[in-house]
C-alpha cells in the first residue's frame, strides 16, 4: 500500500472528483464548502473512470485520484468504500459497487445481499461502511493524502427510506434510534458517516 507522506501545501479552488456519482458529489461538497473547495465531477470534463484494478480502498483510491489529475490536469479527489457484512465474511468490500455484476445498480446490489442474508439472525448481521479518500495535488504527487474512516451498523432485513445511495436503505448505523441511513437528513448523515470520517482524518492533515 502506498503511504502518505508529510503534507504539501494544501490544495485550494477547483478539484475533480474522480467519480460520476452525483450522490458522493453531493455529500464530499458540502463538506468541503466550508474549506473553500469546488468540486466538479470527472464525468462533466469528459473522463472516464479506469479499471479499479486495487485489492484495497487505499489502492483504488489512488489509482482513481492520479487517473483524474492525469488527463484533468487538475488536483484530484478520489474515494473508495464500500460495506463489509460479517456475515458474508466481509463481502462485498471492495467490490461493493459491483456485487450483482459490472453494471449492476444500488438496486439489485442491495437485492442480492438482502437474499444472501434472508437466512441470517438479526444479531449476525452487523456491518460497516468503510471509506479511503485519496487527494493528490498532480497525477505524480508524491506526498498524496490519505483520509480513512468506518461507520458501524448492521444490515436490516427489508429497506427503509429514500435518502442516499448505496446501500443505505438496509444500513442501520449504530447510534441512530432505529433508522437506516437513508432515512438520515443530509446533515445528520454528513456528521457521522464513513466519508464524512474519512474526509475529517484528511483535512486534519492539511496545515
Amino acid at each position: 500500500m502506498e503511504q502518505a507522506a508529510s503534507a504539501s501545501p494544501p490544495v485550494a479552488g477547483r478539484i475533480v472528483l474522480a467519480s460520476g456519482n452525483a450522490g458522493k458529489l453531493r455529500e464530499l461538497a458540502a463538506l468541503l464548502a466550508p474549506r473553500g473547495f469546488q468540486l466538479v465531477l470527472q464525468s462533466e470534463l469528459g473522463i472516464e473512470a479506469p479499471e479499479e484494478t486495487g485489492s484495497t480502498f487505499e489502492e483504488n483510491a489512488l489509482l482513481k485520484a492520479r487517473h483524474a489529475a492525469r488527463l484533468s490536469g487538475l488536483p484530484a479527489l478520489a474515494d473508495d468504500s464500500g460495506i463489509e457484512v460479517d456475515a458474508l465474511d466481509g463481502r462485498p468490500g471492495v467490490w461493493s459497487a459491483r456485487y450483482a455484476g459490472e453494471s449492476a445498480t444500488d438496486l439489485e446490489n442491495l437485492e442480492l445481499m438482502l437474499a444472501e442474508l434472508a437466512a441470517v439472525s438479526d444479531a449476525r448481521r452487523t456491518a460497516r461502511y468503510r471509506c479511503v479518500i485519496a487527494l493528490v495535488r498532480s497525477a505524480d504527487d508524491p506526498a498524496p493524502l490519505l483520509g480513512s474512516g468506518v461507520w458501524e451498523g448492521h444490515i436490516a432485513s427489508f429497506p427503509r427510506g429514500s435518502g442516499g445511495f448505496g446501500y443505505d436503505p438496509i444500513f442501520l448505523p449504530l447510534g441512530q434510534e432505529g433508522r437506516s441511513a437513508a432515512e438520515m437528513s443530509a446533515q445528520d448523515k454528513n456528521a457521522v458517516s464513513h466519508r464524512a470520517r474519512a474526509l475529517q482524518h484528511l483535512l486534519a492533515q492539511l496545515p
